[in-house]
């Protein structure tokens, strides 16, 4: 089931009519474990054994590792937990990619070797449901908090619709506590709730499926070189699609779960207004960089054994970031570029850094902040903006490339090293993409540092409400042409 679905809207009413009636906070609970388990029943059922799997060894490992003193008892139980949950994902996401360029290397060597190809259905969510879980057995392992007591209360963590299928990815903190007292939306929260239901659908439905999807799927399908202006044109609507559909399931899953009068964690925050690639993890997909940051980059060592070590950690954690996308070359590439820019970006600053106290050293007096005009600064970090946004669109050449030749003729065409492929756009189409791309520029760099609660509190009522109006006919007629959510895949 999709939220952009009018089966969704039929499930949505019904779920909230149960949530409300005066039943007891048990039986309000079991109702959303069983709806979530419908949810997800929809896709695949016999899949829901593998979630149901994770949620009971979880939950018994993480009360074996709280009561267990000797320090190798509480490694073996984590590592249950650890081996069954990403052995489940390494299979059904990675099985096949390694079994490919297993048999790559050994024909490379010589040795004929060509298996039957897997037939493995990829489980829908399995990225992100592991790492929820894992956040659970790591962090009662490191003694952060005890395990929960209430099996109901977990199943419900993990399993969760809203969340469970592509985000955000959260952590015990986030729901345990809403779960262990009665919680029902105030008036407040169910409007704002079901605005923001509203206005993720209108960034997937309409902007994400009806303006941009054609335009990037028809260029990036087609097997030769086409002109510069239709390549760039492509990226950028790659570029606006990603995030609308992204971040639209996210303001979705936001809103729905604040109509059943519970709060999931911001998951982006205006990434096309990022002053460098540091800013821009800040702000694109924030579950995930937080995630990656306090279990992989931190765990390996973080920036506390000097700058090679700090460098390789950032390689190491971007790449397996990558990789978490998806089975192939072109995500681990997509990582390591991030990884790369993430670097240089650090070098950059400690030099910065050094020479400023140099500089200071000799007796020189630099007060930058105050010399240059708050306008000049702006305009100096407006144009940093745009350098990170034209950095992410070369790494996004690599995220919806199909394979490593495509990514490369892509690029070879923006670049204008390949100019001789026909011109395939028409002016409407890249008019369509100018005027969504500028839009999100603005959008994002004037909204960086406020939320849209905030703004539309400020506006009149009349206007909100016609805004509203507007988005909700929109989503209606271009329904037709809206499909499933990008991240599904992941």
């Amino acid at each position: 089931m999709v939220f952009n679905s009018y089966t969704f809207v039929l499930f949505f009413v019904l779920l909230l009519a149960l949530h409300n009636f005066p039943f007891s906070w048990r039986t309000k609970k079991i109702n959303l474990l069983g709806a979530s388990y419908l949810f997800y029943a929809l896709w695949n059922p016999p899949f829901i054994l593998l979630l149901w799997l994770s949620t009971v060894v979880d939950f018994y490992m993480a009360k074996l590792i709280s009561v267990t003193e000797e320090k190798t008892r509480r490694r073996l139980w984590l590592a249950v937990s650890l081996v069954l949950n990403l052995g489940m994902l390494s299979y059904f996401k990675y099985g096949g990619f390694l079994l490919e360029n297993f048999t790559v290397l050994m024909n490379g060597l010589g040795i004929a070797f060509q298996p039957a190809k897997p037939d493995i259905i990829l489980p829908v969510g399995i990225s992100f449901y592991t790492f929820v879980t894992l956040s659970y057995t790591i962090d009662v392992y490191r003694r952060k908090f005890k395990p929960e007591s209430s099996f109901l209360d977990f199943a419900l963590f993990v399993t969760y619709f809203p969340h469970l299928v592509a985000g955000p990815i959260v952590r015990p903190e986030d729901l345990l506590p809403q779960f262990k007292q009665p919680t029902k939306a105030s008036s407040e929260q169910m409007v704002w709730g079901l605005f923001l239901l509203t206005l993720g659908l209108f960034m997937k439905v309409v902007i994400a499926d009806g303006w941009l999807a054609e335009t990037s799927d028809l260029i990036f399908s087609l097997p030769f070189p086409v002109n510069p202006l239709d390549a760039w044109s492509a990226v950028l609507a790659f570029s606006g699609q990603i995030f609308c559909d992204f971040g639209g399931y996210s303001t979705c899953a936001i809103g729905v779960s604040l109509c059943l009068g519970f709060k999931l964690p911001e998951n982006f925050r205006y990434p096309y207004a990022s002053i460098g690639f540091s800013d821009f993890w800040r702000r694109w997909h924030l579950t995930l960089s937080t995630w990656l940051r306090d279990y992989l980059y931190i765990p390996l060592g973080g920036n506390r054994s000097g700058l090679f070590r700090t460098y390789m950690n950032l390689l190491i954690t971007m790449l397996l970031g990558g990789l978490w996308h998806g089975a192939s070359w072109n995500f681990v590439i997509w990582g390591g570029l991030h990884g790369i820019f993430l670097c240089v970006e650090r070098m950059f600053r400690n030099w910065s850094g050094k020479r400023r106290k140099a500089t200071a050293a000799t007796g020189e007096i630099v007060l930058q902040a105050t010399v240059i005009p708050m306008r000049n600064k702006n305009v100096s970090n407006f144009l940093l903006a745009m350098l990170t946004f034209f950095l992410v669109n070369v790494t996004w050449v690599f995220f919806r490339a199909p394979d490593f030749n495509k990514a490369i003729l892509m690029l070879l065409c923006m670049f204008g090293v390949i100019t001789q492929g026909p011109m395939l756009l028409s002016t409407p189409d890249m008019l369509k993409i100018a005027i969504v791309t500028i839009g999100l520029i603005l959008c994002h760099w004037n909204m960086r540092d406020r939320s849209v609660k905030d703004l539309f509190k400020s506006l009149p009522w009349w206007f909100s409400g016609t805004v509203w109006a507007a988005m909700l006919i929109l989503i209606i007629l271009t329904q037709k042409s809206s499909g499933s959510f990008i991240y599904f895949q992941f």
